[in-house]
């Protein structure tokens, strides 16, 4: 009887874990699916997405020396072959204004076009940039900012002729590295123990200690005023409008799953989505308060590592080996 009793208990302790579990860990599905799997002509893994002033007409760069071409907003991809000699780059960062265009790569290489990427030129690095070539950004008329992926930040207004240094000194390796719409800088250490931030003006990046216990994975600014941070065991944070020290208690925007959260991107204020693991796709459409689940890409074979929103109503999302997710709006997100 005794034994009877026991099992009984044992059972019914399960059953309650098991209850509360899936209580806690189920995520809500969104009841639309507004990204759809893009066909690509090569397995490389992208980058970076860039659009010049005609939204129909964009660049990817990705590993493998890969440059692709869109002219129909990115529904189909055309493969362009540029002559770089032998050397395999790995293509990291896409940036136009107008038709005026950048793309960096590693080993260092920094190419440049201001005819929408009919021709492209190699602009001359030096070889005592520190680091190598990580992120573009076009600025307008012969302008524009690149840094380094130890944190050096220089700026040309002679289409690269000559650079001036924004920082006195690098921050370090980073593991991720963003920049606002304004010009500010935000990094977060190669083991993800700190962040940096540097804002136009400071002679020096600043360091910040990290708000939680788990290590940070990526951080970057956010269209609401906020900074953003996912760290390790798919925590989110967001920091305080008014003060980038204080930030929110860390939320898990899925229990359910063990994967990483690997970016968060901004459709609109109010419209988040993150991406991470395994075809693993949130949204949350409060500003990060509640979060649903996009179980539309859920089979698609693959990290998804980045989300860049051209504009509100065109959005991609960059996987591995070759996937390509497209944003097509409808009138839920509206």
């Amino acid at each position: 009887m005794t034994y009877f009793v026991r099992t009984l208990k044992q059972i019914v302790i399960v059953v309650v874990i098991a209850f509360f579990c899936i209580s806690c860990s189920y995520t809500e599905s969104l009841s639309y699916n507004p990204w759809q799997v893009v066909p690509l002509p090569t397995e490389a893994t992208l980058q970076d997405v860039g659009f010049t002033g005609d939204p129909n007409h964009g660049w990817a760069v990705g590993s493998n020396s890969t440059i692709l071409e869109t002219i129909d907003g990115g529904k189909t991809w055309q493969e362009k072959g540029l002559a770089l000699g032998e050397q395999n780059y790995r293509f990291t960062s896409v940036s136009f204004s107008g038709e005026e265009g950048w793309i960096t790569g590693e080993p260092s290489i920094l190419l440049h076009t201001t005819d929408a990427g009919s021709s492209w030129s190699r602009i001359p690095l030096s070889e005592k940039l520190p680091g190598i070539p990580d992120k573009i950004v076009a600025l307008g008329p012969k302008s524009a900012e690149m840094s380094t992926d130890i944190g050096a930040i220089y700026q040309t207004k002679d289409s690269g002729q000559t650079w001036q240094a924004m920082v006195e000194e690098a921050v370090g390796v980073v593991r991720n590295m963003s920049r606002s719409d304004d010009g500010k800088y935000v990094a977060v250490s190669a083991r993800g123990n700190f962040y940096s931030t540097w804002e136009p003006g400071q002679s020096a990046w600043e360091q910040h200690n990290r708000k939680n216990s788990k290590r940070l994975q990526s951080i970057g600014y956010g269209k609401d005023g906020r900074l953003w941070v996912l760290s390790r065991g798919g925590q989110l944070q967001f920091s305080s409008p008014e003060d980038p020290e204080a930030w929110d208690e860390p939320q898990t925007p899925e229990f359910s799953t063990s994967w990483g959260l690997l970016d968060l991107a901004y459709r609109t204020p109010e419209e988040i989505w993150v991406t991470g693991g395994s075809g693993n796709l949130l949204v949350s459409l409060d500003g990060g308060k509640t979060w649903q689940k996009d179980r539309g890409i859920e089979n698609v074979p693959s990290n998804l590592y980045k989300i860049v929103f051209v504009s509100p109503e065109q959005g991609f999302i960059i996987g591995q080996k070759g996937v390509l997710l497209k944003y097509e709006p409808s009138e839920q997100a509206a």
